[in-house]
């Protein structure tokens, strides 16, 4: 088995000699002309702004759309009575719907339960927290969900859920 060490069947990584075969003729015209590209009429120095591509004449222009005037709502929390910073980081309340920190949230299930060596609470997705079990805790890969809390309900919404979602999809 041999080979140059340069991996594949070295035909596609052999070195061409590079010859051009009219140089006198090309000294003349951009390089692009000579393959067939842009002649030198089109030619175009960098920097002279973009050309826009034709478009069909029934085709409009694409115009963002404008956010709606309505702001973010500013709360605060009703747990620890501190403001809700970045509001799309909260979640809401079982009781009343309001907006809650989410750490707040899990101080609260740690508080209520009894956790054992290997336990922690985390946000499992869908409005549902859980006890995680990890056999090994420095290998995360390994782990047993010992109990789930349905936090928030799918089919009721917060208020400020509905306003901010409003905020960030426009279109």
């Amino acid at each position: 088995m041999g080979g140059s060490g340069r991996g594949g069947d070295n035909r596609g990584n052999r070195r061409k000699p590079s010859r051009r075969r009219d140089w006198e003729n090309s000294q003349a015209q951009p390089r692009d002309a000579q393959k067939g590209g842009k002649k030198p009429a089109d030619f175009q120095p960098a920097g002279e702004g973009k050309q826009e591509k034709p478009r069909g004449p029934d085709r409009p222009r694409w115009t963002p759309p404008k956010p709606p005037a309505i702001s973010i709502p500013q709360t605060t929390c009703p747990w620890c009575e501190k403001p809700i910073k970045d509001i799309t980081l909260a979640i809401c309340e079982p009781d009343s719907g309001m907006p809650v920190h989410f750490d707040c949230v899990i101080n609260r299930i740690v508080e209520r339960e009894i956790l054992e060596s290997g336990d922690t609470v985390s946000y499992i997705g869908g409005g549902r927290f859980g006890i995680i079990h990890y056999n090994n805790p420095p290998d995360t890969r390994d782990f047993r969900i010992k109990k789930i809390f349905e936090w928030e309900k799918k089919e009721s919404r917060g208020e400020w859920r509905v306003t901010i979602s409003d905020h960030y999809s426009v279109t």
